[in-house]
C-alpha cells in the first residue's frame, strides 16, 4: 500500500514558545543559550510540529489568531535546520529561511 503524502499529521503543539535574536556563533563549538537575552524574546507564540510524508514542519504561529510567523522544513534531525545548543536541553536553534533561501 502506498504512503499518502497528502495527509498532514499533527505531532506536537506547544502553546507558549519564545523566539530570540541570537548572535552569530563565536566558534565552531555551537550556540549557547547563555549568550542570548532570554529575558527579551523577539516574539512569543505557539509552535506546531507536523509531518507530511517523510518531511516534518515546525510552524510558529500567533497563539490568538493562528497567523503564521515562520516555518521551517525539517528533512532530518539532527541536521542544519534544527540544532541543539551546547549548554541546555531546553533551547535549540531553528534555521528559518524565506522562499529565496535567505
Amino acid at each position: 500500500m502506498a504512503e499518502d503524502d497528502s495527509y498532514e499529521s499533527m505531532l506536537c503543539v506547544k502553546p507558549e514558545v519564545h523566539v530570540y535574536r541570537i548572535p552569530p556563533r563565536a566558534s565552531n563549538r555551537g550556540y549557547r543559550a547563555a549568550d542570548w537575552k532570554l529575558d527579551e524574546p523577539a516574539w512569543s507564540g505557539r509552535m506546531k510540529i507536523t509531518a507530511k510524508g517523510k518531511m516534518a514542519f515546525i510552524k510558529l504561529e500567533d497563539k490568538n489568531t493562528g497567523e503564521l510567523f515562520a516555518k521551517a522544513q525539517v528533512e532530518q534531525y539532527p541536521g542544519s535546520v534544527v540544532e541543539a545548543v551546547t549548554d541546555s536541553s531546553r533551547y535549540f536553534v531553528i534555521r528559518i529561511e524565506d522562499d529565496n533561501g535567505k
